[in-house]
C-alpha cells in the first residue's frame, strides 16, 4: 500500500497544472492558435544578454568532471560567497557563504524551510491570496497552514492576522510581488508586519519567522519596489529563484538565505542542512549553480511584461471587468462577474481561454491570468474575453 496522503496529492494536480495539461491536449487536438493559454507562469522573454554566452563558455572552458560533478551539499562555496556578496552589495547586510543554501528553485527552498522550522502541530500563517503549494509544503512538514484574508487593497488585513496568531505560530510566508495578484506589499505594510511579529514574539516568548518567497523580486513596474525584509525584520529566511529573473524556470535553480542578524541564524541554517538532507535536496544542479554565479548582475528586460500588463489590464477594464492593478510579477487578477471563479474558468474554456480559478489561492471569486505570453496571443484573445463577459448578460452590466 502507499502513503494515503501522498497518493491524494499525486492523484490531483494543482488547478494550474491541470489547466496547463488540458491546454497542451487541446492545442494538439485543435491547433495552438485555438487555445489561449494563460495558465502557467512560464517566462516568455529570453534570458538576459550574456546568460546563454556564459553557459556556452562554462561548457567549453570547464572540464567535465568539475562542471558536472557534485558540489558541497549546500552548494559550491564560491557560488554561495558570490550570492552573499550580491545581497550585501544590493541591499546591505552581512550575509556570508555560510548563510546561503543552493536549491532546486524556490519551491525546493520553501519545502526545505518548512521542514527545518516545523515540528508537529506548528502553525504557519499564509497570507491570502497565496500560491496553492504553500499548503502542501506546510502539511508535508507536519505543520498546520493558517490562512489570513487580504484587505480591500490586497495588502495584509492586520485585524485578521491578529486573530490567527497563536502560541503555536512558527512563521509567516510572505510573497511580494504576489502570485496571483501581482500586488507589491508597501513598505508600510512590511514595517507593520515586522512590528506586529515583534509584539507576538514578546507575548509568546519565542521567535516568529518570516519566510520570504521571492521569485518575482526583480519583476516590478513603475515606482513599485519590494521591501528587502531582512532590513526591517531580523528573523527572516529568503527563498529565491532565478526562474523569472533569468528566465530559467525549467532549470530549477535558486537559494535559501538565512538572515545572519536573526537570533537563531546558525541554528536555522543547520536545520536547513538537515532538512535538505532528509528531503534528498543536497547539491543543486552544479552547472546552473556556476552559471548564476556568473550572472548575478544580469537584469531581466521586463518591458515585454510591462507592455502585456498595460494592454491586458486596460482592455479588460474597458470591457467592464474588475481587475487588481498589478505592480509586479506577470499575473492579472480578475473578478468573476457572478462571484464564481470555478464557473468562470470552465466557461472560459468554451472560448479557448485558460484562466486559473482563485479558489486554490484562497481568493474565491477571482481568476488569475498569466500574461507572460507573446503579445500576439493577448491581442488574439481579447475578443474571446469580450465574448466571455457578454455571456454573463445582465450580471456583467451591474
Amino acid at each position: 500500500m502507499t502513503n494515503g496522503q501522498m497518493y491524494k496529492w499525486g492523484d490531483k494536480r494543482s488547478s494550474i497544472r491541470e489547466l496547463y495539461e488540458y491546454g497542451k491536449a487541446r492545442a494538439a487536438e485543435l491547433g495552438a492558435d485555438s487555445v489561449f493559454d494563460f495558465s502557467l507562469g512560464n517566462p516568455c522573454v529570453p534570458a538576459p544578454d550574456g546568460v546563454t554566452d556564459a553557459l556556452v563558455r562554462l561548457i567549453k572552458e570547464t572540464d567535465g568532471v568539475t562542471l558536472h560533478g557534485y558540489t558541497s551539499a549546500q552548494g559550491d562555496y564560491t557560488v554561495r560567497h558570490r550570492v552573499a556578496q550580491n545581497l550585501n552589495d544590493r541591499f546591505g547586510g552581512d550575509f556570508t557563504a555560510d548563510n546561503i543554501y543552493m536549491t532546486c528553485g524556490a519551491a525546493a527552498g520553501l519545502a526545505i524551510a518548512m521542514r527545518a522550522l516545523c515540528e508537529e502541530g506548528d502553525e504557519i500563517i499564509l497570507l491570502a491570496p497565496h500560491f496553492p503549494e504553500y499548503e502542501i509544503f506546510v502539511k508535508a512538514a507536519g505543520g498546520k497552514p493558517v490562512t489570513v484574508k487580504f484587505d480591500v487593497d490586497f495588502q495584509i488585513d492586520f485585524d485578521a492576522l491578529g486573530a490567527c496568531v497563536t502560541p503555536r505560530t512558527k512563521a509567516v510566508i510572505v510573497n511580494s510581488p504576489n502570485n496571483p495578484s501581482g500586488v507589491v506589499y508597501s513598505r508600510d505594510t512590511i514595517c507593520r508586519l515586522a512590528a506586529a511579529l515583534k509584539g507576538y514574539e514578546k507575548r509568546f516568548d519565542h521567535p516568529i519567522y518570516v519566510v520570504s518567497d521571492e521569485p518575482y523580486r526583480e519583476l516590478v513596474y513603475g515606482s513599485a519596489l519590494p521591501t528587502f525584509i531582512p532590513s526591517v525584520y531580523a528573523e527572516t529566511i529568503i527563498c529565491y529563484s532565478f526562474s523569472k529573473s533569468l528566465s530559467l524556470a525549467g532549470e530549477r535553480i535558486g537559494y535559501i538565505a538565512v538572515n545572519p542578524s536573526g537570533t537563531c541564524a546558525q541554528e536555522i541554517y543547520t536545520a536547513i542542512l538537515g532538512a535538505g538532507r532528509a528531503l534528498g535536496y543536497v547539491c543543486a544542479p552544479s552547472l546552473f549553480q556556476r552559471l548564476i554565479a556568473e550572472c548575478l548582475d544580469k537584469a531581466p528586460d521586463i518591458s515585454a511584461y510591462a507592455q502585456n500588463k498595460d494592454l491586458l489590464y486596460d482592455a479588460l477594464v474597458k470591457m467592464g471587468y474588475e481587475c487588481v492593478h498589478p505592480d509586479g510579477a506577470f499575473y492579472l487578477f480578475v473578478k468573476a462577474p457572478d462571484g464564481d471563479a470555478g464557473k468562470m474558468s470552465l466557461k472560459a474554456r468554451e472560448y479557448g481561454l485558460l484562466i486559473v480559478p482563485g479558489d486554490d489561492f484562497a481568493a474565491k471569486g477571482w481568476v488569475r491570468v498569466a500574461y507572460c505570453v507573446e503579445r500576439a496571443t493577448i491581442m488574439r484573445a481579447l475578443p474571446a474575453f469580450e465574448d466571455l463577459l457578454k455571456g454573463y448578460g445582465d450580471i456583467a452590466r451591474k
